[in-house]
């Protein structure tokens, strides 16, 4: 299997990831509808990185287009990843509180 179909599952497997579960609530601003549209953004991104990436290899792109998506892809990853962290570490803090 290709590194660029790799990505392409990965990428297809994270958007079905964000789309999730039926929604149960009918408030369009929630906490889930903002992940959702952050993990969307995020797979867009990567998605228009390999795109890039793949022109480039076959000699239509542009080398500045390719290394400037993949530093706005690598920014989005890092922000994702941030905030997993506070959230997981705000979890952490609320377990530990007494009852």
């Amino acid at each position: 299997m290709s590194t660029p179909s790799i990505a392409a599952n990965a990428y297809a497997a994270l958007q079905r990831a964000a789309n999730g579960p039926a929604k149960t609530n009918t408030q369009d601003n929630g906490f889930g509808d903002m992940l959702k549209n952050v993990l969307g953004e995020l797979t867009n991104k990567g998605t228009q990185m390999d795109a890039k990436a793949a022109a480039a290899a076959n000699g239509k792109g542009d080398l500045v287009d390719v290394v400037t998506a993949v530093a706005e892809t690598e920014v989005a990853v890092e922000t994702m990843v941030s905030v997993r962290d506070k959230v997981i570490a705000a979890y952490e803090e609320i377990m530990r509180m007494p009852i």
